[in-house]
């Protein structure tokens, strides 16, 4: 059996055995699939780190920039009481509109706010508003404008926050300073802003499983 087969196996067997996939997310991924978006959704059980780092945060309000389909969203939505509040950011109408349909399915619309367009200029007018700070961020949109992302975090949050960055590894690219695509080039520029922010104390973690070879990041923001 492949190294790859393997890691779907085991990750088949933690879903299984730890109850990490209900029928709500199942449908989730089944109506982003019918919409013909990319499978590029968190596996159930980083869906579920989500959400026990949302709980054990203690999190009332979460900023998500990179909706999809709303899957990663309604496990970081389970983790709030019914007066938070979750915010998340969605570059396309089409996703955003196949997002709706799985929170409200989930009974999470009530909570969750879905903004679309350019994250990058749906963070500023967020600032403008000059909401509470949030107690969680989760990072996963165009690999290429982590570092802005993460900068936009630090602005939107305060001490003692966490901010996870997805999909750093990139299957091993991100070790060659060279590779010329924007993706790499933004992810690397994102873990330099973490390693040299006074503000920020970080690590980061490789993974294998269903979504194969990647990882995170996860920063906690300092006073």
């Amino acid at each position: 059996m492949s190294e790859e087969r393997v890691w779907a196996a085991v990750d088949g067997y933690f879903e299984e055995e730890l109850g990490l996939r209900d029928e709500v997310l199942a449908a989730a991924l089944r109506e982003s699939e019918a919409a013909g978006l990319p499978p590029i959704s968190v596996s159930a059980g980083q869906g579920k780190l989500l959400q026990l780092l949302a709980e054990i945060q203690g999190a009332r309000r979460v900023l998500e920039i990179g909706t999809l389909g709303g899957y990663s969203t309604i496990c970081l939505a389970r983790a709030l009481p019914a007066d938070g509040r979750l915010i998340t950011l969605e570059y396309s109408r089409a996703h955003a509109d196949v997002a709706e349909r799985n929170i409200a399915r989930a009974g999470l619309d009530k909570i969750v706010e879905v903004r679309v367009g350019e994250a990058l200029t749906s963070l500023p007018l967020l600032a403008d508003e000059n909401p509470p700070p949030f107690d969680l961020v989760f990072i996963d949109a165009d690999k290429a404008n982590n570092p802005h992302y993460v900068e936009w975090a630090l602005k939107l949050t305060r001490a003692g926050s966490l901010i996870v960055v997805d999909n750093v590894v990139r299957g091993g690219k991100v070790v060659d300073p060279g590779n010329p695509s924007p993706d790499i080039q933004g992810t690397r520029a994102a873990l330099h802003l973490i390693a040299t922010h006074p503000r920020l104390t970080g690590t980061a973690l490789q993974t294998v499983g269903t979504k194969g070879y990647d990882g995170f990041a996860l920063a906690r923001v300092l006073p």
